[in-house]
């Protein structure tokens, strides 16, 4: 039996910094049977110089460079020119470890139904690399139900298989800007199995210049709008603009409403007798995660401490940030010290979990210090 191509798309826009060891992780991979199709983005840095030279060594490499058009046009026009049956994402600015590929393909030759999987990853800040560890969330396998409530993978550690998926589905949606892969992966796995290698295969690189530092608002809209539009099919929610209220503005009115929301799920989750009950419980609890992130952010700890005490979920936050908005409520300048010192407890707490680069063999040789020292900012 012939190994299956595996075609990888590559979207660059201006990643010099990063993309010569995107690219050399791939290329380095123990599955070899692949050909990489690398879209430049109408990049104005070097990004598609560094291209040009990695595809003189390896002529696995395919290059395609244009004007500027856009991640979600560019991911589209990079899987209508894939010749693999099996397509593999990745981004300029991660690196995918030497048995990802042959791990992704195996997975597939053992269970040919599969429409999707993903991976687990390490984070890469700066010099330094913070171990994935197996998330309980995605224990019960329901991809069904937990992709209504959040991303069910990280984008780059995605491979589809296009002998199940059919050709009119596999296509990314222009409605759903910065939350594109939110919107795909549910519409497969609301009809197709998927499957997680609970692993680390990717070291996701945590920079300040990602999309998804660069477009965290517009990110949180989207991700808002599709949540809601799993609900309203699920009638699982009786408010249908309350969390896409709250992601265009945080207030008083619309934090009440969100709390709403959450409590209205969780009424209505524990009324269900099947059981999977508990995958629609995990996904409300990380839906209440991301809205509690969303208030935190929009610095007014009165209205956090409201989301707080509506919902009843005090106890599912950390101590000392539950210490910090009691602290904030009785003193703002006491509240901001609290914050602070809780960032910089956070940061020591990363940094004491990770390991220098060059002691996780998977990255030896790829990923030096970032070019600005600024990008280690994450610790």
């Amino acid at each position: 039996m012939s190994e299956p191509l595996v075609s990888v798309v590559l979207p660059v826009y201006n990643a010099e910094a990063y993309v010569a060891a995107a690219l050399e992780s791939i290329l380095r991979q123990e599955y070899s049977h692949l050909e990489v199709i690398a879209l430049d983005d109408g990049s104005t840095d070097q990004s598609l110089a560094i291209l040009q030279r990695h595809q003189k060594a390896d002529d696995r490499i395919r290059i395609v460079s244009r004007e500027n058009r856009g991640l979600i046009a560019t991911l589209n026009e990079g899987i209508a020119l894939a010749n693999g049956d099996l397509i593999a994402r990745m981004d300029a600015d991660d690196i995918s470890y030497p048995s990802r590929f042959s791990r992704q393909v195996a997975l597939f030759a053992q269970r040919p139904e599969l429409a999707i999987s993903g991976t687990g990853i390490d984070q890469l800040v700066g010099n330094r690399v913070v171990l994935g560890k197996p998330d309980p969330v995605y224990q019960s396998g329901e991809w069904h139900i937990l992709s209504m409530f959040f991303t069910i993978f990280m984008h780059s550690t995605v491979m589809y298989n296009r002998k199940v998926i059919p050709d009119g589905m596999l296509v990314y949606d222009a409605g759903y800007v910065h939350a594109e892969d939110f919107d795909l992966f549910r519409r497969i796995a609301r009809e197709l199995p998927a499957a997680m290698i609970d692993e680390s295969l990717v070291a996701y690189r945590i920079h300040d210049d990602s999309v998804t530092s660069r477009h965290k608002q517009q990110m949180r809209r989207t991700h808002l709008k599709i949540v809601t539009e799993n609900l309203g099919q699920q009638f699982l929610g009786d408010d249908p603009d309350a969390l896409r209220d709250i992601g265009t503005a945080v207030t008083c009115g619309t934090v009440r409403r969100a709390a709403n929301c959450i409590l209205t799920i969780d009424r209505k989750i524990a009324a269900q007798l099947e059981p999977t009950s508990s995958s629609y419980a995990d996904g409300a609890l990380c839906l209440f995660y991301f809205l509690y992130r969303l208030i935190v952010d929009a610095q007014q700890p009165e209205l956090t401490h409201d989301f707080l005490a509506r919902t009843g979920k005090w106890q599912v936050i950390r101590r000392r940030e539950r210490y910090g908005l009691h602290s904030a409520l009785r003193s703002p300048l006491l509240g901001r010290m609290s914050d602070r010192a809780t960032r910089r407890l956070d940061a020591l707490v990363r940094y004491c979990q990770s390991v220098r680069i060059e002691t996780v063999q998977p990255l030896s040789g790829l990923a030096g210090a970032p070019q600005n020292p600024a990008l280690s900012s994450g610790f």
